[in-house]
């Protein structure tokens, strides 16, 4: 799949402005409570622009660089959906903090911990953090989650989640800018590393939560990382961008196996497809309910 784009059917929020600090947007009535970088004035920088997600939150983002897609959104509600009372939370991979924030959003009472290799997209992902208020509950680690130190051999999450780079490098057509090359391509870790970490900092019980394509080839990947990491992918999801073709991506739920019955460590619950438009170009209306989920308008 090297010609699939990481997001088939990017979905950037609202641009931000003064219609981002009132209750309805376009009919819809934007939930929760509005954030503080409103009052603060905190404005997007020449070469940047800051969108609108999840209910009043918004993100940094660079207009020429990696900018966040259906994978972020969907991967964020799985986990959430999948794990609703999740104290703690780790994001891996978290670029500017996309996942994170509708994680944050939907679990107002969970600390995160976020680990982001590139400086610029943690930078980013840290001016977010505080225009959405969230600063305080966030501890946004810059480094390679597999490098020692990054993450202490004691600590536990309720909630990990991870959007991981699809393809190994020369697999595509490579950008030349630096965050949207490592957001598609494998240079500091494949799905099998994600799958390791995730396993390593769990909790008792808690959930693994990532996306990678649905593609009979890279979906072995994510069953052979999962496998290698002691983890049960305990239900999946295939997501179809337009009624009628095949599924490009697919979202996956795992827990450790130690953690499960033993007669349920071999199974996997595959759900049906999740479409995100009709065959008349339409936003499905099961996708309508999703983006209302995660405070984004339908």
């Amino acid at each position: 799949m090297p010609g699939v784009d990481r997001g088939p059917d990017s979905v950037h929020g609202d641009r931000v402005g003064a219609q981002t600090r009132e209750t309805h947007f376009k009919g819809w009535a934007r939930p929760g409570p509005v954030v503080p970088g409103h009052a603060a004035g905190l404005r997007a920088v020449e070469g940047e622009t800051l969108d609108a997600l999840s209910g009043h939150c918004a993100l940094f983002q660079l207009k020429d660089g990696h900018r966040f897609s259906t994978d972020d959104l969907l991967t964020a509600w799985y986990g959430t959906s999948w794990c609703p009372a999740a104290r703690t939370a780790l994001d891996l991979g978290s670029g500017l903090g996309t996942v994170a924030t509708i994680c944050a959003w939907r679990l107002p009472g969970a600390r995160f911990v976020t680990v982001e290799a590139q400086a610029q997209s943690a930078a980013l992902a840290r001016r977010s953090a505080a225009f959405n208020g969230l600063d305080g509950r966030y501890d946004i680690r810059e480094g390679d989650f597999r490098d020692p130190g990054v993450l202490g051999t004691d600590e536990r999450f309720d909630l990990v989640t991870g959007s991981p780079p699809y393809f190994s490098p020369g697999a595509g057509v490579e950008s030349g800018h630096p965050q949207k090359l490592a957001c598609r391509f494998e240079l500091r870790g494949t799905v099998a590393d994600y799958c390791r970490t995730a396993a390593r900092h769990l909790a008792v019980g808690g959930f693994f939560a990532c996306v990678f394509p649905a593609e009979a080839a890279q979906l072995e990947r994510v069953v052979a990382g999962a496998a290698a990491a002691g983890l049960v992918i305990v239900r999946r999801r295939s997501v179809v961008f337009r009624e009628g073709d095949p599924p490009l991506i697919a979202l996956f739920g795992m827990m450790r196996a130690e953690d499960l019955p033993e007669w349920f460590r071999h199974q996997t619950w595959a759900e049906p497809d999740l479409i995100i438009r009709r065959r008349d170009g339409s936003i499905h209306p099961e996708y309508s309910a999703v983006k209302l989920a995660i405070g984004f308008p339908p």
